[in-house]
């Protein structure tokens, strides 16, 4: 497989993980298993952010383009490359990480509410 086609399958990979940071806890209210996953992927995707965590996926689409005779990513990294200024402006920035994080916590609610009427309705009360 070509380097860059490698290097734009990571980029998708990477775009999926993020959509699942932001909304996988939704995936929860129908698989409460998967809230562990959920959890470990948003204190990772969060804490890219928060604390500067280097992504693997970004240092892999890296690899991928240097290898394809391509450009790497800008030192700002993934969402400043291919989101930040192209899904939305700049000067949004701080609005979307806060759409992002509510929206985490909206699922998160959620799932806590439904395990809890899960619970209520196993123990036979209603």
């Amino acid at each position: 497989m070509p380097f860059p086609v490698l290097a734009d399958l990571i980029a998708v990979t990477h775009v999926a993980f993020i959509a699942y940071v932001v909304a996988g806890g939704f995936l929860a209210w129908r698989w409460p298993r998967t809230i562990g996953l959920h959890l470990l992927a948003v204190a990772w995707g969060f804490g890219t952010i928060l604390i500067g965590f280097d992504c693997p996926l970004t240092y892999a689409e890296n690899w991928a383009r240097i290898r394809g005779g391509v450009a790497p990513l800008p030192e700002a990294g993934f969402i400043d490359h291919y989101l930040t200024g192209v899904l939305y402006p700049d000067s949004a920035l701080g609005a979307v990480q806060l759409l992002a994080a509510a929206t985490v916590l909206v699922s998160w609610a959620g799932y806590l509410r439904l395990s809890h009427r899960q619970r209520r309705l196993s123990s036979g009360a209603a």
